[in-house]
């Protein structure tokens, strides 16, 4: 799944020769939390979120320290603060440092960017101008919309067929092979798994594996609820110091 599946086109945009007061409006009447800030050319400059507005002159939110910490920041951070809570344009207040991907970009990279930038959303380019917005928001629908797309129409049985895929054991490593409809085969190196010990019946499967953690344990649950089809696991593994008594 790619940035333009689940992109939101229609993104609203604010000029940065505007005012704060507009962004503001222009947040508060459609209910959204960020706007790209764009030039002329609708090139992306900046972007400007509820948290560059949060401590404003206007409400009485700037930044106050007491007297010695005041002391101990550099007057360049100062000005800058003062600045972002009482200039009443978009370009001094805005988020410079834009983060932006294209549209062929994988979800699963978005994510990544998303989480290690502790941002919400992430700019889509197409040669510099903006086509999109994809945000944490955007990731939970794609999420719902997989989730449906995995159990609407599929029939019990299709189960059996799917456990052959995951239960494939590598006949170099005793690595558990976990299939991903639609993805490549990938090796599970946390979990150790036999066919013989999982059945399927009506769509239930069954899991009599051992296990060395509870995380591995969940995992193994996890994998088999992930198979389309399967309407229940039930499990009957035990901890592997279990056979040691």
């Amino acid at each position: 799944m790619r940035a333009t599946d689940v992109m939101t086109s229609e993104v609203i945009t604010v000029g940065e020769d505007a005012s704060v007061q507009e962004a503001a409006k222009l947040m508060a009447n459609n209910g959204i939390s960020a706007l790209p800030v764009v030039d002329r050319g609708k090139r992306v400059v900046g972007m400007v979120s509820e948290g560059d507005l949060l401590h404003r002159a206007e409400t009485g939110t700037e930044r106050r320290r007491s007297w010695w910490l005041e002391m101990a920041a550099s007057t360049n951070r100062l000005a800058g603060e003062y600045v972002k809570s009482h200039s009443g344009k978009v370009n001094d207040v805005m988020t410079r440092d834009v983060i932006s991907v294209i549209e062929e970009t994988q979800v699963a990279d978005i994510a990544i960017l998303l989480e290690t930038n502790r941002i919400k959303r992430v700019a889509v380019l197409r040669d510099g101008r903006l086509v999109g917005i994809v945000s944490r928001a955007n990731l939970v629908r794609a999420l719902a919309m997989t989730i449906n797309e995995a159990t609407s129409g599929a029939e019990a049985d299709d189960a059996i067929q799917y456990l052959d895929r995951i239960t494939t054991i590598n006949p170099n490593t005793p690595f558990f092979v976990y299939y991903v409809p639609g993805a490549v085969h990938a090796p599970q190196k946390w979990a150790e798994v036999s066919p013989a010990n999982i059945t399927v019946k009506e769509g239930v499967v069954h899991l009599w594996s051992s296990y060395y953690s509870e995380e591995e344990k969940l995992a193994l649950i996890v994998a088999a609820e992930n198979i389309p089809g399967v309407r229940r696991v039930e499990d009957h593994m035990r901890p592997v110091a279990a056979y040691l008594v």
